[in-house]
């Protein structure tokens, strides 16, 4: 019953939030975020890697066609569902420094977006996965598309079309499963496993996955939606969108697509592959030449991602170990980075490298956090970012070696563009629009310890992560050779 608890609490606490008005909603959406982190700690606490999937619940939904309401946590769903549950809180703390017109619709949407997500991270019924697959779409756009930029219509507007487009493949190749389950039918995801599917039904549930998930990651070249909406959005919700929505593309792969249709990753795997080594390559020499920081954390991410489903792709153990370690190195960097931007943003009131530099003259602590989630994010040893990204290179390399050394390029390029984003911005003389910047406030700094610790926590001893989730990869990648 905790991982009903879990998708339950953060919609009561929205619906609370929302019905309290604007006096309260911030109090009472961090309190609600606060909550959630408490009940996924103690289910962390109790929780037993080796045990397969727990703190379950099924009722029936359609029960005259065997879908239930169901779900459960197994190990690669646990460290998801501690990620959404560690960030979810800071996000809504970071939102504190800014007015937001009507403030409890606002923290109502986060916290909606939260439950939808552990929805998804949880769901053991194919149909519930596609429920709050879709369903972590709608509180993303509203607050896109109300608190955004200037262009954030049309924007948003884009990102809806881009992703319900891709959702719909997804929705075909699950009722097409459905319907080869034998007897009564059943959207058990573990009786779709157990589907003996022919190679070319395969090859082509292969592409449907591939472009529901490739699109809401993104990879290359399903990423044109990506920039525009993170740059437009307002800050929490470009968060959300990078620091924990992008996991649900991952885990997808994950959790269907690798277990489902293994026949159709032989035959179509190595295209996804160079797929996904090229948004390697392509969103790092990009984000090299973007001048707006915001864009340039944007296709820095975009870069990352691609690195994360070419481990995936490789259907190792480094490969799927990488890829899951990643993506919480990958939430918390990113969160981090974003809120720092937006603080620059909100004393200058500018974005553009050109016009600014000089800040780390009279920012100490603001220039000492921004630059532990910068290495963080290059990946230097003893930071997060080096175990999943040494893990992912390493499982590329196996696979071909040529494309572990174009892969191994992200290292050169990543310090590029973040070193640069660094300099330009923080060293040099002052500019005028940094002109009596002061460092960082009792509230910013509550928002970023957290993350700097997490930092070093996982640089420093990830088995503490990494053993969540290896029982769970072994045993897929078991059912995946079987």
């Amino acid at each position: 019953m905790l991982t009903l608890l879990l998708i339950l609490l953060p919609i009561a606490a929205g619906v609370i939030t929302l019905l309290a008005g604007e006096r309260m909603a911030k109090q009472l959406a961090l309190v609600g975020g606060l909550a959630s982190l408490g009940v996924a700690i103690f289910t962390w606490l109790q929780f037993d890697p080796a045990a397969g999937s727990q703190f379950g619940f099924k009722y029936a939904w359609l029960a005259s066609g065997g879908i239930s309401f169901a779900a459960g946590i197994d190990g690669i769903s646990m460290l998801l569902v501690l990620l959404t549950t560690f960030l979810t809180p800071l996000i809504i703390l970071s939102a504190f420094k800014n007015d937001y017109k009507n403030p409890a619709s606002f923290y109502s949407l986060i916290l909606f977006m939260e439950a939808a997500l552990i929805g998804v991270f949880t769901a053991t019924d194919a149909f519930l996965f596609y429920l709050f697959f879709e369903a972590a779409l709608i509180p993303v756009y509203f607050l896109s598309a109300i608190w955004g930029g200037e262009n954030r219509i049309k924007v948003t507007f884009k990102f809806f079309i881009y992703t319900i487009f891709g959702s719909l493949f997804m929705f075909v190749a699950l009722v097409y499963l459905y319907y080869q389950t034998p007897g009564e039918h059943s959207s058990e995801i573990a009786a779709f496993y157990q589907l003996q599917l022919s190679p070319a039904a395969q090859g082509l549930l292969f592409w449907a996955f591939f472009i529901a998930f490739a699109i809401k990651m993104p990879l290359f070249p399903f990423h044109t939606w990506q920039p525009d909406t993170y740059t437009e959005s307002p800050t929490p919700a470009t968060m959300l969108l990078s620091g924990i929505m992008l996991k649900m593309g991952v885990y997808g792969l994950i959790r269907l697509l690798l277990p489902i249709v293994p026949l159709g990753m032989e035959q179509w795997g190595f295209l996804a592959m160079i797929l996904s080594v090229i948004g390697i390559i392509y969103g790092s020499i990009i984000a090299i030449q973007q001048s707006d920081m915001k864009t340039l954390i944007a296709y820095s991410s975009f870069a990352h991602v691609g690195l994360m489903a070419a481990g995936v792709f490789s259907s190792s153990l480094n490969g799927l170990q990488g890829a899951l370690i990643q993506m919480l190195a990958h939430g918390i960097n990113v969160i981090g980075l974003f809120f720092i931007v937006d603080i620059i943003y909100s004393r200058t009131k500018t974005r553009y490298l050109d016009q600014l530099g000089g800040i780390t003259q009279s920012t100490p602590h603001l220039s000492v956090y921004f630059m532990i989630l910068l290495l963080g994010s290059v990946a230097l040893p003893l930071t997060n970012g080096f175990v999943g990204e040494f893990l992912l290179l390493s499982s590329v390399f196996a696979y071909k070696g040529w494309l572990g050394a174009v892969a191994g390029l992200t290292i050169i390029l990543g310090s590029v563009y973040m070193l640069r984003l660094f300099q330009k911005s923080m060293f040099g003389p002052k500019s005028k629009w940094v002109e009596g910047f002061q460092d960082l406030t009792a509230s910013e700094r509550a928002v970023l310890l957290p993350l700097i610790v997490m930092v070093f926590w996982i640089g420093i001893y990830p088995s503490t992560f990494l053993k969540i989730t290896e029982p769970a990869v072994n045993q897929l990648l078991q059912l995946v050779n079987n």
